[in-house]
């Protein structure tokens, strides 16, 4: 559980937002704290990217406040607080006409680190993320499997060192063995890294495997946030309909087995 005497990276303070007649999230109040990997899960339509572009003030508060790195979101410079962020998103968003090393370095380059270091950080994140730089640094996406092209989307998140992570459904992509196999490597990287990271989902094993505490957002509302262990003893009636699934598999393992 977060320690309160930790200031938090990211803190929600009564945010609501609509667009137009329809309200998107309401009155969320959500601490996020240095380390920490948050999973985000609820329905389609729930709310749950909109607390990511709420993040990286791609959106701002109708009410309450985001606080990044302790600055509201509307007092960040865009382009500064988004160099504090790597992203990782579902379809991976290489360049094709890049290598992978000019993908990779991308951001290096934006902030005008020098030739030799930002190869070599893009080498380094290749080596982090189970690429060999010799073999793949040099090939064009199109040459690459999906699985390496989803690993090369989180080295180029990681290139520039950024304290925060934004994941929006990061490997939602894959087929189950690539995804699973990726899923225990990034939970080996998130323990070496540390780094903050929000994650979205509609997995709940996923968020299982990945989350130091998942937060259940239902209609706008945020209706539950806790440890992957106590979130399974949670009663409300969103939280039962996101575990029903996994409940169902584990059944028919049983079912099968006897």
């Amino acid at each position: 559980m977060p320690d309160p005497s930790v200031p938090a990276e990211i803190l929600f303070q009564g945010v609501e937002l609509s667009r137009g007649a329809l309200v998107v999230l309401r009155g969320i109040d959500l601490a996020v704290q240095s380390g920490e990997t948050l999973v985000l899960v609820g329905r389609s339509g729930s709310g749950k990217s909109t607390v990511l572009k709420l993040v990286n003030r791609m959106l701002l508060p109708g009410k309450g406040r985001v606080i990044v790195r302790g600055t509201a979101t509307d007092q960040w410079d865009a382009i500064q607080l988004r160099r504090q962020i790597g992203y990782v998103v579902q379809e991976v968003g290489l360049f094709p006409h890049m290598t992978v090393q000019r993908n990779v370095d991308l951001v290096p380059r934006l902030l005008a680190w020098e030739s030799e270091r930002s190869v070599g950080r893009a080498a380094d994140v290749l080596r982090l993320v189970g690429l060999d730089p010799a073999v793949h640094a040099q090939r064009y996406p199109h040459e690459l499997s999906g699985g390496q092209r989803q690993r090369v989307g989180v080295a180029r998140a990681l290139a520039a060192d950024p304290p925060l992570l934004l994941m929006d459904e990061p490997f939602g992509a894959l087929d189950p063995i690539t995804r699973s196999e990726i899923q225990h490597e990034f939970r080996t990287i998130q323990r070496q890294l540390g780094k903050t990271i929000v994650l979205v989902t509609h997995d709940m094993a996923e968020a299982f495997l990945l989350a130091t505490r998942i937060a259940v957002i239902d209609d706008g509302r945020l209706i539950a946030v806790d440890t992957p262990r106590n979130i399974a003893g949670h009663t409300h009636p969103a939280v039962r309909a996101l575990l029903q699934p996994l409940v169902e598999v584990s059944a028919a393992i049983g079912t099968a087995e006897g």
